[in-house]
């Protein structure tokens, strides 16, 4: 049978893509497909252009949703806290970059369920207790739900400061930007006086399982410093953070 080498290539990507813990670089798809960066870049936009990738706004490629209709929704506990174990050099490194205290959380109905963390070794942080669960609308785990898992919409959206986006017309949005972005924000939204950032993990199968995120004061983590955590964030992988800080 004679195979259509586009095509073959075509699905090579987007399974090497599933297959990883986050977004991945050109070069990445290039080296694991075996081709130059010309080749691997028009693979790309055509996955892109079909809807059956994404680019966020850090220039790396991630399945979209398009094939979310044979993406699992629930996970056990075992993977679950395999993701855990997996993850918990990624959340040390994070803290010792940042100096922030840093979360992973899962999904559990409409709310997200934080499962570690790892201190901040600064007097004043942030502590969401292991075990503690919190809204989706307002938190940045959550919103990381929201825009990259097939968590649904809330059926409310309750005011817990000024901040906190009530309607669904403004977390759309809100989804929308942190698509672009490629990692979730929350401004003050939860609690008054703390930010936060977070992007998703993703299962074998290219499926979200949990979040990872960065929480400060907001006395530190000012508009500016709030998008670089958010740019760390997003270049952590398991075992760590896999590209230099943004400058």
């Amino acid at each position: 049978m004679r195979l259509l080498q586009s095509l073959s290539r075509g699905l090579e990507a987007l399974s090497f893509m599933s297959a990883q813990p986050g977004p991945v670089r050109l070069t990445d798809v290039a080296e694991a497909l075996g081709v130059d960066k010309s080749n691997a870049a028009h693979l790309l936009k055509t996955l892109v252009a079909m809807g059956y990738a994404v680019q966020d706004d850090s220039r790396r490629y991630r399945p979209s949703d398009r094939l979310a209709s044979r993406a699992r929704t629930e996970h056990t506990l075992e993977e679950i806290v395999a993701v855990k174990e997996a993850w918990r050099a990624t959340l040390e490194a994070l803290v010792a970059e940042t100096g922030e205290c840093a979360h992973l959380a899962a999904l559990v109905g409409q709310r997200v369920w934080y499962i570690d963390k790892v201190d901040s070794p600064l007097p004043l942080k942030v502590d969401h207790p292991i075990g503690a669960l919190s809204p989706l609308h307002c938190t940045a785990l959550g919103k990381a739900f929201l825009t990259f898992g097939q968590a649904q919409m809330p059926d409310a959206q309750p005011s817990f400061t000024p901040r906190t986006l009530t309607t669904r017309r403004a977390l759309a949005e809100e989804i929308e930007r942190t698509r672009a972005r490629g990692y979730s924000i929350d401004d003050e939204e939860f609690a008054p006086g703390i930010r936060c950032v977070a992007r998703p993990i993703y299962d074998e199968a290219g499926a979200m399982i949990a979040a990872i995120g960065v929480s400060g004061p907001s006395v530190r983590v000012t508009d500016a410093r709030l998008h670089e955590l958010g740019r760390f964030v997003a270049a952590a992988g398991q075992g760590g953070l896999q590209k230099e800080p943004p400058k």
